[in-house]
């Protein structure tokens, strides 16, 4: 059975998985964050469920469901773990099976799973304790499949939304998010989530995987996303409200919609210990 190494590096304030109120503030609108959300290409699921050796799929951080439905649609009996019960209410009002639980804390009781996937979600999960949950979770040669959607405007695009966000909320990360290309942050990120499975000990060495896409937005769908990522979630309703006004503006200058290049990065192992 695999389990957390003796000795862990000590935790960094600033760790992701540590800021609670962040992660579960998406629940805040979920109807918006499921309407309005990217959805993953389906070359990604594809994959996945050819690399897992049944149809299994365990889901942690599924939210509304976007992911488990992807997979639902390619033949996959998808069980989902959410701590947000707001998220899992509409989950479930999808159709999805879905227990109310944060990932490390949750009970497989005797369950086991082909692949455990996790979109857009595992930055709030420990990086240690998540690794080997997921291991207990697998079945032998399971696939553990973790993966992001990077978005990248253009590069005029990138400093026009910026200004505004500077102007309005100087230090949220919404002015930094973009200081490196996306891609290239995620793709680090990627990179240090493998370094936490080898560590757990329980899965094959690695693969990173990348798929680039696009996707076209008007003014209008991309007000409705914007409030559903971490760096708006929690704003006050007024300066939500000026930063919507000034990303509108700076939309209807390039022509009423924009062109957003994705490139979803993915980090994804194969369970090889029986024990």
């Amino acid at each position: 059975m695999p389990t957390l190494p003796p000795e862990r590096a000590p935790r960094s304030e600033h760790a992701t998985h540590q800021h609670r109120q962040v992660a579960e503030s998406f629940g805040s609108d979920a109807e918006r964050y499921d309407r309005a959300r990217p959805r993953y290409p389906q070359a990604l699921v594809d994959r996945i469920v050819a690399a897992g050796p049944g149809p299994e799929v365990l889901d942690v951080g599924c939210g509304t469901g976007i992911v488990a439905r992807q997979f639902a649609a390619a033949g996959s009996r998808v069980l989902g773990v959410e701590v947000d019960a707001r998220m899992a209410d509409l989950a479930r009002r999808r159709g999805l099976d879905v227990e109310v639980a944060a990932f490390e804390d949750w009970d497989p009781a005797g369950r086991s799973f082909d692949a455990v996937v996790s979109g857009q979600t595992w930055h709030w999960v420990d990086p240690l304790a998540g690794p080997a949950k997921a291991a207990q979770a697998l079945r032998p040669q399971g696939l553990l499949a973790l993966f992001w959607n990077a978005g990248q405007p253009s590069p005029e695009l990138t400093e026009a939304f910026t200004d505004v966000y500077r102007r309005v909320i100087p230090d949220s990360i919404a002015v930094r998010q973009w200081a490196v290309p996306a891609a290239e942050g995620y793709t680090a990120l990627c990179a240090r989530t493998a370094d936490r499975l080898r560590e757990v000990g329980a899965f094959t060495d690695p693969e990173q995987w990348r798929f680039d896409w696009e996707q076209s937005y008007t003014r209008d769908e991309w007000l409705d996303q914007l409030p559903t990522q971490g760096a708006f979630t929690r704003l006050p309703q007024a300066k939500l409200d000026e930063v919507l006004a000034g990303v509108a503006t700076v939309i209807d200058a390039a022509g009423g919609g924009f062109t957003m290049h994705y490139a979803t990065v993915a980090v994804a192992a194969t369970r090889t210990d029986t024990a």
